[in-house]
């Protein structure tokens, strides 16, 4: 009896939890844009497409209109979807809405650096960053120079294929990783230095797995024994530097490593539940770790031989702030905050290039007929020998087209990063509470069928007018805009333009299958939208 008397009392607490947590949705809801109704503790997570949430976007706002609301788990989400309804958030109330939404992954980097960072350390930290940036050079002729130099780097790597398959993860990798070590640390490495492809390791791992929404779903194995076997490359494993084929061991040994009882977007969402299942939560947090640690060291390194009136590079600058600064009472240049600083500007002005890079030379091996065009522009404007400048972009329209249209076709980022509200915000005759993340879809402007006609096809001419000239588009926001816009813009738009100048001025591209059989859909869309492994052959250029 005493039994049947907990059971009951049990039931009516989960009953009156489940009732309280009802009408606090509908309490807190009123205000709000419209949106699906949630489940208790739950929330909308039944009504998003785990494996591509921005598809579920879409579908969302054809049925509720440009902004509306999801709850995912206990968060409270605002979804802005559409040129209007993303440029108002991001420009009109750039102050209102200029906070990140926490990343629960990134716990480690939580009130550091320049991108998970929030408030007056955030806005101090990228202020004096953008400041220095400026100093060495980023989207001047200094950093030209830069790129230039590494070009000759990332080219004898590619020749040293000798015309062989290869994967390019690594080796393209290299060209924009050198340039942001050269800014942050002035260091160089060997395209096959042990720390470089250590850390493009670290770098490329965790911009899949937090990309990755539910790999049970979604098995990897599924996904990569539908290619050519001859086209799939090799995967890195656990062990510094060792490699194993892409048979069925190799990918029974990755989907291992990646595959968890619950992934990113779910434990973005549930991570007060999930924080301790197994889940690739842990290997990114680990990553992350091991990534700062690298960083940490670097500048623990530059302070010791730090001379505050000769700073050698951005790391340098940094730390004579800390000096200043080394009687505050609050302190915002420490030494942690540094190390996230840089590990944040690695890590995203690596491996977003590369990946851009490496998922645009996939696309040209599809379509050579473009690969010639560009060539032929390549031929009448820079020559076979002369490296490509910045100002060769003027007279190469098609190329700067082909820039443009590869980072709009690909959607690189298509959720944007999240932003949260800063204050309780009136917006659209809505009220936006304090803290509440908002999400402004970057792929409802690149893939807006009114501004870029048959977004689902690969189209330079998106970018070209009637004359053959260049054509900027406002709905062009690959990078974000307002006050959360990508710091390394300038410098990733001069990298994209020059190295796949060089790379063509120097190469034909080979397909190691017939090009109308080359996939170029992701191989997965969270975070980040992912291009599949492939190999090609380079070969040298008459």
């Amino acid at each position: 009896m005493a039994a049947l008397g907990i059971t009951v009392a049990l039931l009516v607490w989960v009953a009156t939890l489940l009732l309280v947590s009802i009408w606090k949705q509908i309490y807190s809801s009123w205000k709000l844009p419209p949106g699906p109704f949630p489940l208790p503790i739950l929330g909308n997570v039944f009504q998003v497409d785990l494996k591509n949430i921005p598809k579920s976007f879409t579908r969302l706002a054809e049925r509720y209109g440009p902004v509306f609301t999801l709850h995912l788990g206990s968060r409270r989400v605002v979804v802005l979807h559409g040129y209007k309804a993303v440029k108002e958030v991001l420009l009109t109330y750039k102050n209102e809405f200029s906070g990140r939404g926490e990343i629960p992954a990134f716990q480690e980097f939580k009130d550091k650096g320049v991108i998970f960072n929030n408030g007056p350390t955030w806005r101090d930290t990228r202020r004096f960053s953008l400041t220095v940036l400026r100093d060495y050079g980023m989207g001047k002729q200094r950093n030209e120079e830069r790129i230039q130099r590494e070009t000759h780097f990332l080219l004898e790597a590619l020749r040293k294929t000798q015309g062989q398959p290869f994967d390019p993860t690594f080796v393209i990798g290299g060209g924009p990783f050198n340039v942001i070590a050269d800014i942050l640390f002035r260091e160089h490495f060997d395209y096959e230095d042990k720390m470089c492809l250590r850390l493009m390791h670290l770098f490329n791992e965790n911009f899949y797995l937090l990309s990755t929404p539910w790999l049970q779903v979604r098995p990897l194995s599924s996904v990569l024994v539908s290619l050519p076997s001859s086209s799939i490359a090799q995967f890195p494993l656990e062990k510094e530097g060792e490699f194993k084929s892409c048979g069925q061991t190799g990918l029974q040994e990755l989907e291992n490593r990646s595959q968890g009882v619950f992934d990113y977007p779910l434990y973005n969402y549930f991570s007060s539940y999930l924080r301790y299942l197994p889940g690739s939560h842990r290997k990114v947090m680990k990553n992350v770790s091991e990534i700062k640690a690298y960083t940490l060291e670097r500048v623990k390194e530059h302070h010791k031989s730090l001379d505050s009136n000769r700073p050698r590079d951005f790391t340098d600058s940094l730390l004579v702030e800390l000096e200043k600064e080394k009687h505050s009472a609050e302190p915002v240049f420490t030494l942690e905050n540094i190390a996230v600083t840089t590990a944040d500007m690695f890590f995203a002005g690596t491996e977003t290039t590369s990946t851009t890079l490496r998922y645009g030379l996939l696309i040209l091996l599809k379509y050579p007929e473009i690969e010639e065009k560009l060539h032929k522009e390549i031929d009448r404007v820079i020559g076979p020998s002369r490296i490509p400048a910045i100002k060769d972009r003027l007279e190469m329209p098609y190329m700067d087209a082909v820039v443009h249209e590869i980072q709009r076709f690909i959607n690189l980022v298509p959720s944007n990063l999240p932003h949260e509200a800063t204050r309780d915000t009136e917006f659209r005759g809505y009220v936006i509470p304090k803290g509440t993340v908002l999400i402004p879809t970057l792929d409802s402007l690149l893939y807006d069928d009114q501004e870029f006609p048959d977004p689902e096809e690969f189209k330079p001419e998106h970018f070209l007018n009637e004359s053959g000239k260049f054509k900027y588009s406002d709905h062009f926001k690959a990078f974000s805009a307002g006050k959360r816009v990508c710091v390394g813009e300038g410098l990733a738009r001069m990298e994209l333009f020059l190295f796949l100048s060089a790379i063509l001025q120097h190469f034909n591209l080979k397909s190691l299958v017939d090009p109308k059989d080359i996939d170029l859909s992701p191989i997965t869309i969270g975070f980040g939208s992912i291009p599949p492994r492939y190999k090609l052959c380079v070969i040298p250029r008459s």
